[in-house]
This record gives structure tokens, sequence and C-alpha cells, in this order.
């Protein structure tokens, strides 16, 4: 990460995941990198969006580690074993449009709330993973109500606190990324094992994003091949 300083200081949100722990061992190898920390819902402070304490908590806790260069969430669910992504209008559930925003965007909400005054006010970025279906104008093939929509409201609350960042926070990148398709859990359903890449790749890719767009780009959505993407 060139456009960090030399120890840095990385904080990972979701680092037991796939694509979350793909970050946190690039960026632990990262000569230019001095303290990495990566935190999920078993770790110590533990972060779990159907907690919403967890994430004030974990934020106090990290308070004294900071401040921090670069924060990336990866936390974010498409489907469970209970329901997958809806086919059509008559598939459309109150639970699972419930679940899917409380996870996907009132959580990732409160990370940056909570987390922005964490970040280093001389040079700081926050990247967070959406996803190019929660993209209204990209949309062409409807379905996936709750997860476009979550996805959605997730990339309106972002551009929404890039403008407050902007005065309050100057120096701070605020992006949301679209990872595409990567081989795990979240994609297998939809034959990710076949056409999806490494989690390894992708967070290599989404990291030379972040490193690479300038700060006027604050607020920006951007795919991991560094396409800027359509809200």
């Amino acid at each position: 990460m060139r456009s960090l300083p030399e120890a840095y200081r990385a904080l990972v949100i979701g680092s037991s995941g796939t694509i979350g722990s793909a970050f946190l061992n690039l960026l632990r190898a990262d000569p230019r990198a001095g303290e990495v920390i990566g935190i999920h819902r078993h770790s110590s402070p533990a972060m779990d969006y159907a907690d919403e304490a967890s994430i004030t908590n974990a934020a106090e806790v990290l308070r004294s580690s900071g401040p921090f260069h670069l924060i990336i969430n990866t936390i974010g669910v498409l489907h469970t074993e209970h329901w997958g992504p809806e086919k059509k209008l008559a598939d459309l559930r109150y639970e699972q449009l419930e679940a899917l925003l409380k996870i996907n965007a009132f959580g990732p909400a409160m990370t940056i709330a909570k987390f922005t005054p964490l970040l280093d006010k001389e040079c700081a970025i926050m990247g967070m993973l959406s996803a190019k279906v929660g993209s209204i104008e990209d949309n062409r093939l409807g379905g996936w109500y709750s997860y476009r929509a979550s996805k959605a409201a997730l990339n309106m609350l972002l551009k929404t606190a890039s403008i407050e960042l902007r005065r309050t926070q100057p120096n701070t990148k605020l992006i949301a990324l679209h990872p595409g398709t990567v081989n795990f859990k979240l994609s297998r359903p939809f034959k990710g094992e076949q056409i999806g890449r490494a989690a390894e790749d992708a967070a290599k890719d989404m990291l030379a994003v972040l490193d690479g767009i300038p700060l006027s780009e604050s607020g920006s959505f951007y795919s991991y091949s560094g396409e800027k993407l359509p809200w």
C-alpha cells in the first residue's frame, strides 16, 4: 500500500471469512505495514452485526490501537441454509428483507459511524465491500430483491457519509468495493467454484484499487478491476 505511510496500521473487519482472511494475510505480508489487526464474531473484541452493542464496544476497545490508516469491512450475507436470493416477487419474505438489510446495510453504516473516528486524520482509507448487483442503474436481470436492496442501501449510506467526511476528515477516502465472483461459501450455490476467482486474487485487486484511487474519488463505487460503477 504505497499511498499509506511507512508502518501503517490496518484493521480488517470480518477477518475470519474467506475474503477477510485473504485481506489479513496480504496486509500482514506487506513489508510497509506496521500493525495489522483482524476482528470477527469470535475475536476479542468481537464484532457481530446481530448485536449492535458489539460494534460500539469493538470501536472503544480498538481506539487505543489506532489511529488506523486502513480499515476494510468484509462482513456481508447473500443467503443462509434457510433461504436464498429471491427469483420473483412471490418469493419476498419480510424476515429475509429485514435480515439482509441488518447485516449488509445497518451493520456497515454503524461501522462507518463508530470506526471513522479511529482513522488517522492525515491519511486514511476505509473500504466497504458492496456488490455490483446493488447498482440500480446496472440492474438488467431483476430478482435478488433483498440482496440488491441491502447493497443499494449500503451504497447510499456510504455516499452520504463521504460527504460529511469531506468536511470533518478531508484526508479520508471512503470507497465501496465490488469484489467480483469469488470462490467461497457465498458464491458456491451460484457456480462460484467454476467461475469464481481465488479470494487472494480478489483481495489483491481490491487493495490495488484502494491504493490507486485519488482522494477526490472518496464516496465512489469501484469494481476490483478498477472500473468505476454506477450507483
